[in-house]
């Protein structure tokens, strides 16, 4: 996958829009980052609850890591060349319609 997938993808949502965080892009619904796009456009950071980021990185996929937030689990890191679109696109909408607390 790459990253106009996901863009293409994300602006699909309802109500997302993108704007600077730092060194990156983010998007967000209601003023709440659900995913990042670090420079060089390789990765996509994606906000999960713990609980379900712990199940989607049990899932066995290479191109998922853990993303931390301090001492949190805060979501997953993912790899896009070689990722799958249908995971990427469940993740991202998982993300944005049940956004984490925090």
């Amino acid at each position: 996958m790459d990253i106009q997938q996901v863009w293409q993808f994300v602006f699909s949502l309802a109500d997302v829009v993108e704007v600077p965080h730092h060194d990156k892009s983010s998007f967000r619904v209601r003023g709440k980052i659900f995913a990042t796009v670090p420079p060089g456009e390789q990765f996509l950071h994606v906000v999960l609850d713990e609980d379900v980021a712990r199940s989607v990185l049990s899932g066995g996929h290479e191109s998922l890591e853990e993303l931390w937030w301090g001492q949190r689990l805060y979501g997953v890191r993912l790899k896009l060349d070689g990722a799958d679109q249908g995971l990427v696109e469940t993740l991202l909408d998982a993300s944005a319609v049940r956004l984490p607390n925090f």
